[in-house]
């Protein structure tokens, strides 16, 4: 796996690989074999369905007990998060997705490689506009509005009923940006960004950045070794949202007051998930990691997994689902780490960080595969 890098200069005009990650490096040792797991928690298939392929930055969106979810060529899909059943489904016809999806249970939004916002519901196109550069990070949509965040660093506004535009907002930072999903939520009544290294808190109505706080400082002697974009998932708990620095730290911050709470160096290109008490993230070669959230001292971490290209986790209340790039799922204990469980599932990759709906564990592979899991 790589990380794809895209480079900035007004418009897009350049691509390129970070081919130097340790994530990603021919040289990373094979990982060493799991011997058969004593379960100590179980993990049943709720239900299975298809979407089709997806080899973009997925995000499942999980608002009750409702998920949607696209696949790259354009398909979109609600579904029922207790049965994996359609509540509707549509094919936008001719149709790439490169980032998506937003929803707030209603409507669905999703960026296509061809840079239009296209909003949905009920099966049914309600608007589209274009946008002045990619896209990559799933779009938000909350309060009857639809924030994009662009690979220009620049943030918009659209009315979320006719799609007219309200405001933009454009941070100029480092000329490299990564093809992947950014940071791009709500909280209470601001809007979370990340712009470069730092987690920006924006006035939705105005687009304002209200206060910023640096989660990972660029250094370095070139564009690559600057490049600090925060990365998705984030996870919030409270009033504290904590999120990742590519490849260099993560963070906590108290998003009511605006000011950072704690960082720690931490090597790895996933999101993270949290609870009320601990963050949990993966490093590049494998390990997971948790800190404790007030103050950010390490609590435990696991090699059991090391050498492994690992997903977001989702933390949950019966342990920490985390997968590999060969299709294994894995719950760790929360406490310690301790290897709960290991399940192989149907497909490989996963396209999309493990999300909660309605007390179902929700994994889609690249091949397509949605996998509604029950940790009884």
């Amino acid at each position: 796996m790589k990380a794809e890098l895209t480079m900035r200069a007004g418009r897009l005009v350049c691509w390129g690989f970070l081919a130097v990650l340790a994530a990603c490096s021919a040289s990373r040792p094979k990982p060493v074999d799991i011997p058969p797991v004593a379960v100590l928690q179980q993990a049943r298939t709720a239900w299975t369905a298809q979407i089709g392929k997806v080899n973009f930055p997925l995000s499942v969106a999980a608002r009750d007990d409702r998920i949607a979810l696209a696949n790259s060529e354009g398909t979109v899909a609600m579904l029922n998060a207790k049965t994996g059943k359609d509540i509707w489904r549509f094919t936008l016809a001719k149709t790439t997705v490169s980032a998506g999806v937003g929803s707030d249970g209603q409507q669905v939004a999703l960026v296509t490689r061809d840079n239009q916002l296209v909003v949905m519901q009920d099966a049914k196109v309600q608007w589209r506009q274009t946008l002045p550069a990619q896209s990559f990070t799933p779009p938000l949509v909350a309060g009857q509005r639809v924030f994009v965040l662009t690979a220009d660093r620049s943030v918009l506004a659209f009315d979320g009923a006719t799609g007219q535009k309200l405001w933009t907002q454009q941070r100029l930072g480092e000329p490299l940006v990564l093809k992947q999903a950014g940071v791009l939520a709500a909280f209470k009544n601001t809007l979370l960004v990340g712009l470069s290294g730092r987690l920006a808190g924006l006035d939705p109505s105005n687009g304002v950045i209200v206060w910023e706080s640096a989660i990972a400082t660029p250094r370095g002697t070139n564009d690559m070794e600057r490049l600090v974009d925060l990365v998705g998932p984030s996870d919030r708990m409270g009033d504290v949202v904590c999120a990742r620095a590519f490849q260099s730290q993560i963070g906590c911050v108290d998003a009511q007051k605006g000011q950072g709470i704690w960082t720690r160096p931490s090597v790895g290109d996933r999101g993270l998930s949290g609870n009320a008490n601990l963050v949990v993230a993966p490093l590049a070669n494998g390990v997971v990691q948790a800190w404790r959230r007030e103050d950010g001292e390490r609590v435990w971490e696991t090699e059991r997994l090391k050498y492994r290209v690992l997903s977001a986790p989702l933390v949950t209340p019966k342990g920490v689902v985390i997968a590999d790039s060969g299709g294994f799922v894995y719950v760790l204990s929360i406490s310690d780490g301790t290897l709960l469980n290991r399940m192989k599932m149907d497909g490989e990759e996963l396209a999309a960080a493990p999300v909660v709906a309605s007390d179902t564990y929700v994994l889609v592979s690249r091949e397509g595969r949605i996998t509604g899991l029950n940790l009884p």
